[in-house]
């Protein structure tokens, strides 16, 4: 699949999430599979003001290459300040962020705010497209609330100001995470579109994925929280879509050894307070549906050091494979 002049591996691409898709995660996620990572969304208005935390961020590995960043801000000139930035660090494709749902950010006329203001939407798009010589793509929601349902207009206004794809979220702001995607949406979308759509809400399965393919004909598809404490899901979907087969879910082994894996990159890459406190939302995922879990994962919460998380782990998978 290409996005403007950008050729990827397949069409099956991990989503930023905040707190989630750091440096690790994402290269868990890429060598399972992912045809696209992004690292978190990046504030246009720290990178302005010479933030060095939002600028680490933007550290990234050749492992991920090549990378899409997203960023987010609503002044049409410091969205295409930032992206010759973020262009400069080496991003092969810049995301502008227009349906993240959280207060924090549409309270400052961010994120998914900006559809109420498709004039805004068309500066922030001419004005970032005219400055950087990779793919600008826009994610979006499917409007503001049921009252307000706008994705086509913001979409379409996108294409036309030089966007070269489209990632679009079935659900309203109002909604944040809840109720089911309206895929509908995105089928309507691409229908109408010639660049390429990428369909989002939803996917948990390798069924699911299949699913909203055939039912929207989107380009790609974008797993979010599907992906949380199941890096293993781009290598099941793209099984499934390949040839049908449904690969079995990684044994708790797997699991074990991953979370051991994953908590020692984050480690290299923040330090062994940080990390530790981080991987206890990534451990509580990847223990869902594990037996007897709960005891592991409470646990856990108490920890501080990594070789005593690590031995709680190890106790586990000893426990659940001799009972």
């Amino acid at each position: 699949m290409r996005i403007g002049n950008v050729l990827l591996e397949n069409n099956i691409f991990l989503a930023p999430m905040a707190g989630i898709t750091d440096m690790a995660f994402r290269i868990l996620c890429k060598r399972q599979g992912a045809g696209l990572v992004y690292p978190e969304m990046v504030s246009a208005k720290a990178i302005h003001h010479n933030s060095e935390n939002t600028k680490e961020m933007l550290n990234f590995s050749e492992e991920e290459e090549p990378l899409a960043v997203q960023i987010f801000g609503h002044d049409p000139d410091i969205l295409a300040e930032t992206a010759k930035y973020v262009v400069s660090r080496g991003a092969k494709i810049i995301d502008i962020n227009m349906g993240c749902p959280a207060p924090k950010i549409v309270k400052n006329k961010d994120g998914c705010s900006l559809m109420q203001n498709p004039d805004l939407v068309r500066n922030i798009v001419r004005t970032v497209v005219k400055e950087i010589h990779i793919p600008l793509t826009v994610k979006i929601r499917k409007g503001w609330d049921e009252s307000s349902v706008n994705a086509l207009e913001i979409a379409t206004i996108a294409q036309e100001e030089g966007a070269a794809a489209v990632t679009v979220h079935g659900r309203t702001r109002e909604q944040f995470y809840t109720g089911k995607a309206d895929w509908d949406i995105i089928k309507q979308i691409k229908r109408e579109l010639s660049i390429p759509v990428i369909g989002n809400g939803d996917v948990f399965s390798p069924e699911a994925a299949k699913q909203l393919f055939e039912h929207t004909d989107c380009d790609a598809i974008m797993i979010a929280r599907g992906s949380q404490g199941d890096p293993w899901i781009f290598r099941r979907v793209l099984q499934y879509l390949k040839n049908g087969e449904l690969l079995q879910e990684p044994e708790a082994e797997e699991k074990i050894n991953t979370i051991i894996e994953h908590m020692k990159m984050l480690i290299a890459l923040k330090g062994e307070t940080i990390a530790v406190k981080e991987m206890r939302k990534h451990i509580a995922w990847y223990l869902k549906g594990l037996p007897n879990s709960s005891a592991v994962k409470n646990a856990v919460n108490t920890l501080v050091f990594a070789d005593e998380v690590e031995k709680v782990l190890k106790e586990y998978l000893d426990s659940i494979t001799l009972s």
